[in-house]
């Protein structure tokens, strides 16, 4: 194919034929990150707008569309605000713009509490072993420090729902940042919305008429400095998840990496990590699926397999069930085994930190046993110490073995362990757009469980708490009330808060409970959970 007869640079933007998920084509914006001249024709490195970077690819010039090219602009660009650059689309910032669009037009229902502060950045070194982030923003749960600040604004579900527009609430961002999540209840026009008392406040159930509904009622409290049962607003900006975008540069916005081959599976990467420059050009890297070592060929790996004693991560068994097993490791005492976890973990896991500093952190690899082994599946990294609830810090699952329970399993393996050392606990924000997905819907399913499951005591109505739901769950009680309302299940009816369950609600939870067979058994779990704070323990 002859190269167009304009040259097309780096920051051109023209529209790209691509197919989409019903295989149809479409011509979406793309930017052009990179030109590689080669001999015939010239290859353009394309981010498509507004897409996740997973989707970025190398095109030929046949696929672009030459009539509508668009040059980059020469001006400076604007700096930053809150550290978060404006550049690419999809990037935080537009995104927290984007949804303060959505937030709308009525000034019918006054929020309480302070005015929204902007989030902070703490500019800290982020270990290789975190992070769950992605292109997509999403709303985390004020943390202690700033419970007292943090006002309670509805969650934003849909364009449809309004809340009050302020000039203030800048980070506002909607909660449904993906378009594949669905509101399942629609909201009742022309009502006045307020929001939840205090977590310790009494919720009692009822049944109505038809007894598959129950409506839970919540007392209104006296309004409280103290608004930690608050829905989240903005994304978190702290943690040791959170990357300093300064590295996100033309070299970390490009896959690197074709082709992986671990054991019997052959995965693309979807996005950077940092592998040796000389293994960037092979067309397939080789990794020993046991110690996850790489390797540059075949035969090299075939001789690595001669000497490499492992069956399975090293470490400790301390669950089995069936052919599923976790194996707990400590950053520290298997150094090498988990910076090569995580420079696997970074192909698909995007604006991640990379420190070869793994000592603080403690990795759960999730395995799959056959008679040659035991073969991961998945894996969540976890800080040792932190001062903030976090359960996990990154978190994923091979692409081979997704949208199999796999990812829930994880998640709730995470609050197995939080209810064995007797604490609530939270992944570190931002998640990524799949791992809200998957988190969301472990929470509604979990949530959904006891309320459905709750008895009349005496023949009077059920009573729990928000509190009491976090106990029995180990759910930190910010993802309890962001998920309530999410599901558009609490409501100001006579004086009194209300959850209502309705006949859709309940259908959609006993359909979604009889897909999920994969469990965690708490009688096959053997851990001792550590007192880290003992610093001799590392």
């Amino acid at each position: 194919h002859a190269p167009p007869a304009v040259e097309i640079i780096e920051g051109c933007r023209l529209p790209v034929l691509r197919k989409n998920q019903e295989n149809e084509d479409e011509w979406p914006l793309a930017e052009v990150l990179s030109v590689r001249d080669l001999p015939r024709t010239p290859l353009y490195y394309v981010h498509y707008i507004d897409f996740n970077k997973r989707l970025d690819e190398w095109v030929t010039p046949d696929r672009l569309d030459m009539k509508k090219l668009q040059f980059p602009k020469k001006e400076a660009r604007t700096p930053p605000k809150n550290g978060l650059p404006g550049s690419g689309p999809g990037s935080p910032e537009r995104d927290v713009r984007k949804s303060l669009d959505l937030s709308v037009q009525s000034a019918s229902a006054p929020s309480r509490g302070k005015t929204l502060p902007a989030p902070k950045r703490r500019a800290e070194s982020v270990s290789l072993a975190t992070q769950a982030s992605a292109a997509t923003p999403v709303p985390s749960l004020p943390s202690s420090a700033e419970e007292s600040q943090a006002p309670v604004y509805p969650a934003l579900r849909d364009p449809s729902f309004s809340s009050t527009p302020r000039e203030q609430h800048q980070p506002l961002a909607a909660l449904t940042t993906n378009g594949s999540t669905r509101r399942l209840i629609p909201p009742q026009p022309g009502r006045k919305r307020k929001t939840c008392g205090g977590t310790d406040e009494m919720v009692k159930v009822f049944q109505n008429n038809n007894p598959r509904c129950s409506s839970i009622y919540l007392p209104p409290g006296e309004d409280s400095q103290d608004s930690s049962d608050g829905i989240p607003s903005a994304p978190r900006m702290t943690g040791s998840l959170v990357s300093d975008r300064s590295h996100d540069d033309i070299v970390t916005r490009m896959k690197n990496i074709d082709c992986i081959e671990l054991g019997r599976h052959r995965l693309k990467p979807w996005y950077f990590s940092p592998y040796p420059q000389e293994l960037t050009g092979l067309p397939i890297l080789y990794l020993c699926e046991y110690c996850l070592k790489y390797l540059k060929s075949l035969k090299c790996l075939q001789r690595h397999l001669t000497k490499c004693n492992l069956r399975h991560p090293p470490g400790n068994e301390i669950y089995r069930k069936g052919t599923i097993s976790f194996f707990e490791i400590d950053g520290r005492k298997n150094k090498t085994y988990s910076q090569n976890l995580c420079l696997l973990a970074k192909c698909f896991l995007d604006h991640k930190t990379l420190y070869y500093d793994t000592d603080p952190f403690l990795f759960y690899v999730m395995t799959e046993y056959d008679s040659k082994g035991f073969h991961i599946v998945g894996y969540f990294s976890k800080e040792k110490e932190s001062t903030e609830d976090y359960n996990v810090a990154c978190i994923l699952t091979l692409p081979p073995y997704q949208r199999r329970g796999y990812g829930k399993l994880l998640i709730e393996f995470s609050y197995e362990l939080s209810k064995v050392e007797g604490k609530t606990g939270t992944p570190e924000k931002p998640l990524s757009d799949l791992g809200l997905l998957s988190y969301r819907s472990y929470w509604t399913q979990t949530i959904l469980e006891i309320l459905m499951n709750l008895k009349p005591e005496n023949g009077e109505r059920p009573q729990i708490t928000i509190n009491e739901i976090s106990e029995i769950t180990s759910v930190k009680k910010e993802d309890v009330i962001s998920t309530l309302q999410y599901l558009n299940l609490i409501n100001y009816y006579k004086g009194q808060y209300i959850l209502t369950l309705s006949e859709d609600i309940v259908e959609g939870h006993e359909r979604a409970m009889q897909k999920r067979h994969l469990r965690i058994d708490s009688k096959g779990l053997h851990f001792t959970p550590k007192d880290w704070s003992k610093r001799g323990k590392w």
